[in-house]
């Protein structure tokens, strides 16, 4: 079970759980609280009939009062009350008068009157001016037949001289607790819905904001570049920032560890050729002798050339954007390179041609010029050095429209050489990898098109470099974010009125 899933079903089951016993316990106790509203109100009514009722009691005068009449009238008194939407259509209340022996003297029933209800809980209480009620079904198996009786004691001068008692049925109550009860569980619906919306609301952001953290350390231990998320949340952002320092922690460890390894084994074959030639010189005959001081020279050359391009190499490795950033136009620099190296061209018969498409013609790459040129510089030696005399050297430069990065500029450099063997083509742009030059024999410091590669890294770009497929030789490729000179010019104006 996913991290996600298991959040989300802990939180609603707590929410489940808590609503769960909100509902049961307001379910429980709707009917109590509205019975007990009705006896407040039996209260009110048995109280005020009695001492409307105690002269006609006291003088013996109750069946020619008005009791007899009114509550004969309010049975057969059309009644339409709509409450909350239940239709109220008869007067459902009970009353019955007894003496102060508990003896029934009235019943708005007319079915009760002469027996004795001493031993009832509500008169007999009241006969003892106590509070007296008690409920009672009228059907013994019929749990909704019961009555509710509220009694109150008949006082004159002083005395109990009987008990008035008031019932309600309950059944005419219920409806209103059936209802509540009903609007309860509706309404516990709806908080249950709305509190799991929100669960899985907050669910998603949680995982999406660990799934940015996952995506970003997948990233970084693929060397992918990667952005750190901040968008989780305090304890979330701390947690990628401690990621991202442990990264650096762990890169920088390892980065220090890479290059002691590769510039150790890098500088054992200069230096054991220095050795050797030391070893030998003296004694030698002085042909010989100027034969290893060459040999020095030239390795020791090496060594200093291979020092300062894995410093350069280092400081560019370091950086996550150009320490400065200007607008070039792409013609212009390639043609500025291409003009660098005319003489070591010239010198082999090679010729060196620009071809740039129309719509590329004012396309410009912003970032900083000098390691721009030197990248770009990097990729037309390894063309030069593996071109054979008197071929063609093709720079053409390209837009491309791509549907995930929008547009592109394409700079490619094609060679008409032997091309790149299949089991170098994964190593290319490793640090020290080199192959040997086909005029020479000789290698290079295998650091040039790493230098490239991070060039592209910092720039947003790309860098690739494969055997063509049109005829023999290599294609290397760089991929930019492209801008144009018009555009640029705009934004340096823009810029500038901003600023002042």
């Amino acid at each position: 079970m996913s991290f996600a899933i298991r959040l989300f079903v802990g939180y609603f089951l707590i929410v489940g759980l808590a609503a769960w016993f909100i509902l049961s316990f307001f379910s429980r106790e709707v009917e109590p609280g509205v019975r007990q509203g009705a006896e407040d109100a039996l209260v009110d009514s048995a109280n005020l009939l009695a001492e409307i009722i105690a002269p006609q009691l006291a003088y013996g005068s109750l069946a020619q009062g008005d009791l007899l009449r009114a509550v004969s009238s309010a049975k057969v008194r059309p009644l339409a009350a709509s409450i909350h939407g239940n239709l109220k259509d008869s007067v459902d209340l009970r009353l019955y008068i007894t003496d102060a022996k508990g003896i029934v003297v009235f019943d708005s029933e007319f079915q009760d009157v002469g027996k004795d209800y001493s031993r009832w809980r509500d008169v007999y209480l009241a006969l003892r001016g106590e509070y007296g009620a008690r409920s009672t079904r009228d059907i013994a198996d019929d749990e909704n037949s019961s009555v509710m009786f509220v009694a109150a004691p008949i006082l004159y001068s002083g005395q109990v001289i009987g008990v008035l008692s008031l019932g309600k049925p309950t059944r005419t109550v219920l409806r209103y607790a059936n209802n509540a009860r009903q609007r309860v569980r509706e309404l516990g619906l709806i908080l249950l819905l709305a509190s799991g919306a929100i669960g899985l609301l907050f669910t998603v952001w949680l995982s999406h904001s660990v799934n940015q953290l996952r995506n970003y350390a997948r990233k970084v231990a693929d060397g992918e570049p990667a952005q750190l998320p901040t968008s989780g949340g305090r304890q979330l952002t701390e947690l990628a920032w401690a990621l991202e320092n442990m990264r650096e922690k762990l890169e920088g460890k390892q980065y220090v560890e890479q290059y002691v390894q590769s510039l150790t084994h890098e500088m054992k074959s200069p230096l054991t050729a220095i050795r050797a030639s030391a070893e030998l010189l003296p004694g030698a005959p002085e042909a010989v002798q100027l034969e290893f001081v060459d040999t020095i020279l030239e390795q020791t050359q090496r060594l200093q050339l291979v020092i300062d391009r894995l410093l350069v190499l280092a400081r560019v490795e370091q950086l996550q954007q150009p320490a400065s950033a200007s607008v070039l136009g792409t013609q212009a620099w390639v043609e500025s390179v291409v003009a660098s190296r005319a003489s070591r061209a010239q010198g082999r018969s090679i010729a060196v041609r620009v071809l740039v498409q129309p719509q590329a013609e004012h396309a410009a790459v912003q970032g900083d010029p000098f390691l721009l040129q030197q990248a770009l510089g990097n990729l037309l030696d390894n063309a030069l050095d593996f071109s054979p005399t008197g071929s063609t050297v093709l720079i053409e430069i390209a837009l491309e429209q791509s549907p995930a990065a929008g547009m592109r500029q394409i700079i490619r450099i094609r060679d008409e050489g032997a091309g790149v063997p299949d089991y170098a083509l994964g190593h290319l742009f490793e640090r020290f990898y080199s192959l040997p030059r086909p005029e020479t024999g000789q290698k290079s410091t295998g650091l040039g098109l790493a230098f490239v590669r991070e060039v592209m890294r910092i720039h947003q770009g790309e860098v690739s470099l494969a055997n063509r497929t049109d005829g023999p030789g290599a294609q290397a490729q760089l991929v930019l974010p492209v801008v144009f000179v018009q555009q640029a010019k705009e934004g340096a104006v823009q810029a500038a009125e901003n600023k002042s």
